[in-house]
């Protein structure tokens, strides 16, 4: 008897079926800010604002690095220079990385 009641338990348990998770709202066009705008125009233009900083510096650092380049001997390149040109990577892939998002 005890065996008959433990397989029905255990015949309900495998039967059931977990949980399934809600739908998420889909946060496109659709997703506003309290001022009514979208959030993903603001987002955009945003991003494009910080491209264009970023742009800007950019330059300026490769400038730099020309310079630190023309100045030094072909066999020698310093700590500095190297680390400028990390820089301009880094730069570089932060742009790379928001024209990429949408």
């Amino acid at each position: 008897m005890k065996l008959l009641l433990l397989l029905f338990i255990c015949a309900g348990f495998s039967q059931t079926q977990p949980p399934q998770p809600l739908p998420r709202p889909d946060p496109g066009e659709n997703a506003k800010l309290p001022n009514g705008k979208s959030q993903r125009a603001e987002m955009l233009k945003a991003d494009h604002k910080k491209n264009l900083e970023d742009a800007a510096e950019l330059v300026k650092m490769s400038e730099e690095l020309k310079a630190d380049l023309e100045k030094n001997d072909r066999y020698i390149v310093s700590l500095k220079t190297l680390k400028r040109t990390e820089d301009i990577e880094k730069l570089a892939k932060n742009i790379r990385g928001r024209l990429k998002r949408y």
